[in-house]
């Protein structure tokens, strides 16, 4: 599909979480694994395990603000200890 996704990635190195916009998240986590991304660079290696289509770049941006919320980095929680590594 074409459009924006919302996604979540978890450092296997920290278990911090970071969440971002992007038409191709698969690609996106590349780009964060290969240290192209100042904000992660530190955080290396990275794993995808959370992306929500959201078609339009303002809907996306606004579940990403949400994720980034303390009500959101809780759901992203949830979610990960549901997946277990």
């Amino acid at each position: 599909m074409d459009g924006f996704y919302v996604y979540a990635i978890v450092s296997s190195f920290s278990r911090r979480i970071y969440v971002g916009i992007a038409r191709f998240p698969e690609k996106r986590l590349i780009d964060h694994n290969k240290g192209k991304t100042r904000s992660t660079r530190l955080y290396i290696p990275w794993r995808l395990f959370y992306t929500e289509y959201c078609g339009e770049a303002t809907v996306a941006r606004e579940r990403e603000k949400y994720f980034k919320s303390a009500a959101g980095k809780r759901r992203l929680r949830a979610i990960l200890s549901a997946t277990k590594e």
